[in-house]
């Protein structure tokens, strides 16, 4: 366990000083190639009114999104009443689809958790 820990503060030790050196240039070269995002002048007055642009946009393109929505789920319906008619294909990838969100749920309770699983012990 200590030879990990000392493992460990090594790798953290070179991350740091890596950042030391580099990173004064990345985020110039970060800032330089994103330059067309960046707001002029950079005040708090700007950005918080970007903030309320940002949320305002959001809530006005909520009856955009359920309207999507219902479309979806009525074409989920007329899927199902037509179920007999369904390809292999389809039901593949609604198979897939209900895996995937399973598969994140199982992550999203992982990480809920601190990264540990149940069970499992070292």
């Amino acid at each position: 366990m200590a030879s990990k820990l000392h493992q460990l503060k090594s790798k953290a030790t070179q991350a740091s000083q890596f950042v030391a050196k580099h990173g004064t240039a990345y985020y110039k070269q970060l800032l330089e190639e994103n330059k067309q995002y960046i707001q002029e002048p950079p005040t708090v007055e700007k950005c918080n009114l970007l903030a309320k642009q940002l949320f305002y946009t959001r809530l006005a393109s909520i009856p955009h999104r359920r309207e999507a929505f219902w479309k979806e789920l009525d074409y989920i319906k007329q899927a199902w009443k037509n179920r007999q008619d369904l390809k292999v294909e389809d039901a593949g990838i609604a198979a897939l689809f209900g895996l995937e969100c399973f598969a994140w749920f199982c992550a999203g309770e992982i990480v809920g958790r601190g990264f540990t699983f149940t069970g499992y012990y070292v």
